[in-house]
């Protein structure tokens, strides 16, 4: 089995996936906790088996791991955590990694790791051009090419970003539900603050994405991800698809294809071996 995890820098995601030669994977579950920068890796470890016991899952069936981290400080302590409680050498997104994916951009390394296990799930999923909307502690636009190149895109702070720097700066307004309001003019503080959120984020997410499928075409995909993608896709003009699990497909698209090359490679030594012998 294939564990993936997903380390944001407000949850980490994980998944556990089945994967067998010749079939398609299967998800066998997922889960969504609270990223802690402080816990310890047997912390982590007691955390992650913990999930398992309770959907009746044995950790020890998991054979493989891959990561994408965008909280470098926990990257040590996951890879502590992996090898202790799963015994298991984590392979971790990272600059070197073989995806697939070309990235055509200045400084291909300062790409987040989540943005390319994204690109990678999109492209492989519903083909390009395509553009992924990742509501997360940031928002993300990851614009991928017709030939599958992660070309660019856009960073805006999350919605829960906005939300709290409104909450914190105006001492008489206090704290509301993020939902999509029922009407356009609030009568009461709550709807005028809930309004205003979603529907001013919402304006502020197809205003960036009309102008990014002007320029990549009419036959352009748009995909959300993500804790709100939901929410805001509801009431959005150009998102066209919703997937709960792109980021977490992403990874276990690389995992097998640095696992497919590996053992490629090992039966290539084993042949050349054996030619020699």
């Amino acid at each position: 089995m294939l564990l993936a995890l997903d380390v944001g820098n407000t949850n980490t995601v994980l998944a556990l996936y089945q994967l067998t030669a010749g079939a398609p994977a299967k998800l066998l579950a997922d889960w969504r906790i609270t990223t802690t920068r402080h816990q310890t890796a047997d912390e982590y470890g007691v955390l992650f088996r913990n999930l398992f016991a309770l959907r009746g899952l044995d950790a020890t069936s998991v054979t493989g791991i891959v990561v994408s981290s965008v909280v470098p400080p926990l990257d040590h302590t996951l890879r502590q955590t992996c090898e202790l409680y799963f015994r298991v050498k984590p392979v971790f997104v990272e600059p070197g990694i073989r995806t697939g994916l070309p990235v055509l951009i200045d400084n291909p390394a300062e790409a987040g790791a989540d943005r390319i296990a994204n690109s990678v799930a999109a492209f492989e999923k519903f083909g390009g051009p395509c553009v992924v909307v990742d509501f997360g502690t940031a928002t993300t636009f990851d614009v991928i090419s017709k030939k599958g190149e992660f070309i660019g895109g856009a960073i805006a702070p999350g919605l829960g970003i906005s939300a709290d720097a409104l909450f914190a700066r105006a001492a008489r307004l206090t704290r509301v539900d993020i939902k999509r309001p029922s009407r356009i003019v609030g009568t009461n503080t709550t709807e005028n603050l809930q309004i205003g959120l979603y529907y001013g984020y919402i304006g502020l997410v197809d205003g960036i994405l009309e102008k990014m499928v002007a320029e990549l075409g009419p036959e352009t995909k748009t995909i959300a991800t993500g804790g709100l993608a939901k929410l805001m896709a509801s009431g959005s003009k150009y998102i066209s698809a919703v997937d709960d699990m792109l980021t977490l497909d992403g990874l276990r698209i690389i995992y097998e294809r640095n696992t497919d090359r590996h053992r490629k490679r090992t039966v290539a030594d084993a042949e050349n071996a054996a030619a020699k012998v």
